[in-house]
């Protein structure tokens, strides 16, 4: 029987067929779903913000793109897989909120969105699809074995990428 692997906020994980590996709260946040088809791995990162370099005393790898992805990378190719088999879909990066001045909360969910494709291009990963921006959350599930990305939103209608 498959098991679902949870992955909370600034966190991470990897899986095997027939696991799936899910994350909930993806408003401006952006969820990274990386396999390698060959051995049917995969793992999701839930960043939350574009750059660690922005931040002092942030030990959480997971919680940011250049880092995240390149930790969750690490992580699957430990289990022998191949960075250069490995793609990559993408969904969140939401504008949650609306604000009055353009603050740097504002674009957040966009540069997300930016940080991750620019550090899955500098790592050689394509990226096979996206659900990004737009205004609303996401909850989603990723299949390994198949490389279905599941998204769900609240009124909205179940899609796959």
């Amino acid at each position: 029987m498959a098991e679902t692997f949870k992955v909370g906020i600034a966190d991470l994980n990897v899986c095997s067929a027939p696991n799936m590996i899910t994350t909930i709260g993806l408003g401006s946040c952006v969820g990274i779903a990386i396999r390698d088809p060959a051995l049917r791995i995969g793992g999701l990162v839930h960043i939350m913000l574009p750059d660690s370099t922005q931040i002092s005393g942030s030990s959480n790898l997971a919680k940011f793109a250049d880092t995240g992805i390149e930790e969750l990378v690490r992580l699957m190719e430990r289990r022998g897989c191949s960075r250069w088999r490995m793609e990559a879909k993408i969904a969140g990066g939401a504008q949650m909120f609306t604000f009055r001045n353009k603050s740097d909360l504002a674009g957040v969910g966009m540069r997300n969105v930016e940080a991750s494709k620019s550090k899955l291009k500098a790592l050689g990963i394509p990226l096979k699809a996206e659900d990004t921006g737009k205004d609303y959350g996401r909850t989603v599930v990723y299949y390994p074995e198949n490389g279905n990305y599941e998204i769900r939103a609240v009124g909205k209608n179940v899609i796959i990428i």
